[in-house]
């Protein structure tokens, strides 16, 4: 067996709770309200609970797995070892796929908060960030775990502020209508991107110091980011009712809204940190992952380079951050996120089974809990936008159809 330079154990369970929440609360507390409030109207906090839940039944089927094979690659790896290497590159392919649209939303959001004005400026902005944090994640990943400390505490303080701003306002004139059971269904998937942000601590499995400490810091992560996105989103809806479906920056829109247009600035700044920091980490995620898959030869096996200095998969990274750059130039910041839940969601339909599939001496869970995770991820899928849904089964295919060419040659 081929031996792989491995990465390097130096996180604990702070810093993991950190990564997943610096993915978690940049991935959508600033930017999913608009197009998750069009599709459910006054309903979108059934649709928010809806996504918490299957999102908890995919947190625990990580966790699970993710203690019993401690090594970079989440879902891949786990769908390689428990069902078959054609389901593993079915999670991996989705995960990296669906993770890369979410940075290019990422890129979108920070532009959209910190460059308002012409279009073509924020594609400029959002290019620029993808570069910027590209370089930093391949300085290695204790100092990305510190960078998005920072930018998580920055995002936490704004956050505060807005609600605090936010909460006590006269309610919107126009409330939002109310939406179907349709558009909450809709809803709850588009909202599924807010915090899928919990899979990359399942990556780090290969740079944590104790790989028992992830079912922890997974918990406690998308524990903390539930209730954060529950507060703000009582908060966005009470204020702006009607204007907040379509809004591209609701959380700004709701303190002016509130007549605190002081704080507006103060938001932005806060909503550009937490996109940084989001895309920050799920940049890190993918590179974990495609490093994962070039190990078995499922993407180029250049992927596979550790950097010797800095231990992290610099050729992935490399790779990945080109690839969010042609997407920020050609997508809009709806369909990044359709795509992006699209992907997800079929990584953790695959995390579901192959948790199911664990013997009893690794459960941790019951397995009611992964039945019901794999029936919400294949619900929510069919009721994404059906362009995302079909454009992102697509390019699933393409995935597969291209191994399947590579392994009969």
């Amino acid at each position: 067996m081929t031996q792989h330079p491995e990465l390097a154990r130096r996180l604990g369970t702070g810093d993991a709770v950190s990564v997943g929440l610096t993915a978690m609360v940049g991935a959508g507390v600033f930017a999913v309200w608009g197009p998750a409030a069009t599709a459910a109207g006054s309903l979108l906090l059934v649709g928010l609970g809806i996504a918490a839940v299957v999102a908890f039944c995919n947190a625990v089927a990580s966790a699970q797995l993710a203690q019993t094979y401690p090594s970079s690659g989440g879902t891949y790896l786990f769908g390689r070892e428990v069902l078959g290497p054609w389901w593993g590159f079915v999670a991996g392919w989705g995960f990296v796929v669906g993770k890369t649209a979410s940075c290019a939303a990422m890129a979108m959001t920070f532009a959209a908060y910190a460059v308002p004005g012409e279009p073509v400026w924020q594609r400029l902005a959002a290019v620029a960030a993808v570069v910027a944090l590209t370089l930093a994640n391949l300085w290695g990943v204790t100092r990305t775990a510190r960078v998005g400390q920072v930018l998580l505490a920055l995002t936490l303080i704004t956050l505060v502020v807005a609600v605090a701003v936010v909460l006590p306002a006269s309610p919107a004139a126009v409330p939002a209508p109310s939406g179907s059971a349709w558009g909450v269904l809709q809803s709850a998937g588009l909202l599924f991107f807010a915090f899928a942000g919990y899979a990359r601590i399942a990556t780090l499995a290969e740079e944590v110091r104790q790989p028992e400490m992830l079912g922890r810091a997974i918990l406690i992560a998308l524990g903390v980011a539930v209730v954060l996105y529950a507060v703000v989103g009582v908060a966005v809806l009470r204020v702006l009712g009607a204007d907040l479906a379509g809004s591209t920056t609701p959380i700004a829109d709701a303190a002016t809204a509130a007549g605190a247009a002081w704080a507006s600035p103060l938001v932005r700044v806060g909503a550009a940190a937490a996109a940084l920091g989001a895309l920050l980490a799920l940049l890190a995620g993918i590179g974990r992952t495609s490093l994962a898959m070039a190990r078995e030869r499922d993407l180029p096996s250049t992927l596979a380079h550790v950097h010797p200095e800095h231990r992290v998969p610099d050729h992935a990274q490399v790779a990945i951050g080109a690839a969010v750059v042609v997407l920020v130039l050609v997508a809009d910041l709806r369909g990044a996120i359709g795509f992006s839940s699209c992907g997800v969601l079929v990584y953790y339909f695959v995390a579901n089974l192959s948790a199911l599939r664990q013997p009893p001496a690794e459960r941790r869970w019951p397995r009611a809990l992964n039945v019901l995770g794999l029936v919400g991820c294949a619900v929510l899928v069919l009721t994404l936008p059906w362009v995302s849904v079909a454009v992102g089964l697509g390019v699933l295919a393409l995935g597969l159809l291209g191994r399947l060419v590579v392994r009969g040659r």
